[in-house]
């Protein structure tokens, strides 16, 4: 056969089984014939043979290191959503279900066929903009008018957050606001919430309570605090990329999309701390990105060097995982920065000195408690509670003991999958203190006789991290202040006492509600992934491994600090978007990655 004859003959073969195995990743029932017994089916056969006969004839096939990547990334990609789909279907992954091993490397193969193609494709896009004759370009004009419109955009950013704001007046007062709260007008402080956050936003309620009388007063003051200090981060990232002579088109794109994205409007308004955790993150991201582009540069100008100690120190100040994820990303800047390791690990030496100067000074002055065990030992927790559920048989009389040491029968009984703080919230730190090895060992041994329950419990109160059709649908049939949650979860959307909603515009409140507590947003084909956690994660990687196969490197720091945070966070006790807000916060400087040539900008 000639070339063409096997391309041909491979893209038959490959579209056929690949068609044959996507039942294996789609989210129907066991029994369903939506996919198999529809047209849908041959036209999805039809599109995936064209296509791939059209990847496979342009793309170079004796590339290895480039296909070495794509495989990589399709292998995890396709056990993402294998797994996934039995995790959200079953709550079980069945490894002796010999369909997930069949079509793992089937689908492999054919996502890192598509991966190869897109790469190339989006290489083509970027060599026709790069030849555009310089007048079709749009750059910006003088630096006088360029320093005006950083600033009006940041006015625009607020004017359009305003009508949200009235609409939800005081402002999404939910996510242990009130706990927070209650801990500074009582003055009965602990270590479960970040201090500085809790000072913050209680200090400022309390103040303007006992000014005013008015706790909505309070809340709403606190709320435009943070409107102004995202907007302003929001704002220097814009101009960031404007003195990176980005283009107009890209900038702009930037404005309206800070300006009128619902994930970014929701928690900009909100009270919890992850929009000034990711806030902090955002900026400590440029200052990496920065460094990675020009780093003679960056540890020549104090400024920069200052910013980026600020940022971390912030980020760690505002989320206590905030601290795990800049020490894991301390060995790759230390391998980066090859000609600045001296001042590189002064700047990380005082952002994590000031972070634990400063949460050890507030302890210590407020006689905060900090007993609590249940925030590092989710996963654990989630573990033994699943397996004893299931499995109880492998628990012995000593081990059943023991374990109703820490978490009595009643925690048990409240095991639910996808979350864990029915279990968590019972948990028995005062004999978890007294003999931490014993339990440690108990956790130890049941977990080697039940690996497959461990993992299975784990990924449960992760998977909508990096499963992309996960429904977030974690807190369903929990009763809060105002509402019961239902189908979705996906942001709590109330106001905890003791603030009440007045909504000054009723109809925008509506909007917003259904955002956060109906599932329509999910059932809109593309636009459902603009809100997916699982999908923003794939789109993460896949511009990662782009630049990686396209040997991009200095752009890749900002990348290992998303995947230092993502990690920690698939530890915690459930996923919700708030805990990955920087999939949000950081699209526009992802996409000014991929389309503007940074690295080139002075």
């Amino acid at each position: 056969m000639n070339n063409s004859k096997r391309i041909n003959a491979a893209a038959l073969i490959l579209a056929t089984a690949a068609t044959l195995c996507f039942p294996q990743i789609l989210n129907s029932g066991e029994n369903s014939l939506t996919f198999t017994n529809s047209i849908f089916a041959v036209l999805l056969w039809g599109l995936s043979f064209y296509t791939l006969k059209r990847s496979l004839g342009s793309v170079d096939i004796q590339e290895r290191r480039g296909w070495r990547i794509a495989l990589l990334f399709a292998l995890l990609f396709t056990a993402a959503m294998l797994f996934g789909v039995r995790l959200d279907r079953m709550e079980n992954v069945d490894f002796k279900d010999i369909r997930l091993w069949i079509s793992m490397p089937v689908l492999t193969v054919y996502f890192a066929v598509l991966v190869r193609s897109l790469w190339d494709v989006w290489d083509q896009w970027l060599a026709r903009r790069a030849q555009r004759p310089s007048g079709e370009k749009i750059r910006w004009p003088l630096q006088l008018r360029e320093k005006r419109t950083d600033i009006l955009s940041f006015i625009f950013i607020m004017l359009c957050w305003i009508p949200v704001f009235l609409a939800v007046y005081p402002g999404f007062f939910v996510y242990d606001a009130q706990d927070e709260y209650v801990q500074v007008a009582t003055r009965m402080f602990s270590t479960h919430h970040p201090l500085v956050h809790v000072l913050m936003l209680g200090g400022i309620i309390c103040a303007v309570h006992k000014a005013l009388g008015s706790y909505n007063m309070g809340i709403a003051c606190y709320v435009v605090v943070q409107m102004l200090c995202v907007a302003g981060c929001f704002a220097f990232l814009l101009s960031y990329l404007r003195r990176k002579k980005v283009s107009r088109a890209v900038y702009f794109a930037g404005v309206f999309y800070f300006a009128l994205f619902p994930v970014i409007v929701m928690f900009s308004l909100c009270s919890a701390k992850d929009a000034l955790f990711s806030a902090a993150l955002l900026l400590l991201l440029i200052c990496m990105l920065q460094m990675g582009l020009q780093e003679e540069m960056f540890f020549a100008s104090k400024i920069w060097q200052a910013l980026l100690v600020i940022s971390a120190a912030g980020m760690m100040l505002f989320r206590n995982n905030g601290l795990y994820a800049f020490i894991l990303m301390f060995p790759v800047l230390l391998l980066w920065m090859k000609h600045h390791r001296i001042r590189l690990c002064l700047c990380v030496v005082c952002a994590v000195a000031g972070c634990l100067l400063v949460n050890a000074g507030l302890k210590a002055v407020l006689h905060a408690d900090d007993s609590e065990n249940q925030e590092i030992l989710t996963v654990p927790i989630q573990q033994l509670a699943r397996t004893y559920k299931y499995t109880p048989e492998v628990f012995d009389e000593e081990d059943t003991k023991t374990l109703h040491e820490i978490l009595p029968e009643e925690a048990l009984r409240m095991y639910n999958a996808r979350l864990s703080d029915p279990v968590k919230v019972r948990f028995e730190n005062t004999a978890f203190q007294k003999d931490k090895s014993k339990y440690a060992w108990l956790w130890i041994k049941i977990g080697l006789r039940k690996p497959l329950s461990y993992l299975n419990a784990w990924w449960m109160t992760s998977y909508g991290y990096w499963y992309p059709d996960a429904v977030v649908n974690v807190y369903q049939g929990n009763s809060v202040f105002t509402f019961t949650y239902e189908d979705s979860s996906y942001f709590g959307y109330e106001v905890e006492q003791p603030g009440a909603r007045e909504s000054k515009i009723p109809w925008l409140d509506e909007i917003y509600r259904r955002l956060s507590l109906e599932l329509w947003k999910e059932k809109v084909p593309l636009l459902s992934m603009l809100f997916s956690m699982g999908g923003m994660f794939w789109l993460y990687a896949f511009c990662f491994v782009y630049f990686l196969y396209k040997r991009r490197y200095q752009v890749l720091l900002p990348f290992f600090m998303i995947l230092a945070v993502w990690l920690t966070v698939i530890l915690g006790p459930t996923y919700l978007p708030r805990y990955v807000l920087i999939f949000w916060f950081g699209l526009p400087l992802l996409g000014a990655m991929m389309v503007e040539p940074l690295s080139d900008s002075p």
